[in-house]
């Protein structure tokens, strides 16, 4: 069922991914059970594993944005800004994630569509 799942939701990722690990370009060529083995047996930061958890990053980078992102703070935290507490930086792992409320956009189908939510959104 394992494999079934994934080569009916991401087959092209599960290809790359057995290419890549393993070599195998034609997953067809072997037995059911021993490609499924060898899905078990990918790298949780493989694209399919990745896809099927919806992860957008793996473990490895998510550490590397947080370095990033407490560098980031803490030089920020001795300038004026940060003793303001205005223009902090934008953080890495958000944009990576996908969690950045900056990167956000919201389109609008007429003006008075817009202007409705202006006036929610400013009282």
């Amino acid at each position: 069922m394992y494999l079934a799942g994934m080569i009916a939701a991401y087959k092209d990722e599960l290809i790359c991914d057995l290419a890549e690990t393993y070599g195998v370009h034609d997953m067809y060529a072997f037995p059911a059970d021993h490609i499924a083995t060898l899905a078990v047996g990918l790298r949780d930061s493989s694209r399919v594993k990745m896809r099927l958890s919806d992860v957008r990053i793996d473990a490895n980078t998510t550490l590397l944005a947080m370095i990033a992102d407490n560098t980031a703070l803490n030089i920020w935290l001795k300038t004026k800004d940060g003793q303001k507490g205005s223009n902090r930086p934008r953080s890495v792992l958000d944009i990576l994630s996908g969690n950045d409320k900056k990167s956000e956009t919201k389109g609008f189908k007429s003006g008075e569509e817009f202007m409705e939510e202006w006036r929610r959104i400013n009282g």
